[in-house]
């Protein structure tokens, strides 16, 4: 009886292998991300101290950490310059300063 139910279960299994190989069964071991976190981006007119506020989601396929912090640290600069731009034109004295990224008491939680 115990030789006769292991073959059957090699045998399903060997059959579903072979479905899954040639696509007619379909698996999608990767499903879509889920939301743990309340939206952290920014604003509909972000200012350049916004920038070290957003948060990211974690996932096991996400982002590389690393590259999204550098993509934020080049636009909180972006954002600066143009905001210390503005400030010229306009002839205001107090200009705001960019944000330090690594500055703990500039970042929200």
């Amino acid at each position: 009886m115990v030789p006769v139910l292991l073959a059957l279960v090699a045998l399903a299994l060997v059959a579903v292998v072979a479905l899954v190989a040639t696509g007619r069964l379909r698996v999608d071991p990767l499903a879509d991300a889920v939301t743990t976190t309340p939206d952290h981006g920014l604003p509909p007119e972000p200012a350049a101290a916004d920038v070290p506020s957003v948060r990211f989601d974690t996932a096991a396929r996400g982002y590389r950490m690393d590259e999204v912090d550098a993509h934020l640290l080049d636009l909180a600069d972006t954002l600066a310059a143009r905001e210390r731009d503005v400030a010229e034109l306009r002839g205001d004295a107090a200009a705001p300063a960019p944000a330090d990224p690594t500055d703990p008491t500039s970042r929200e939680t």
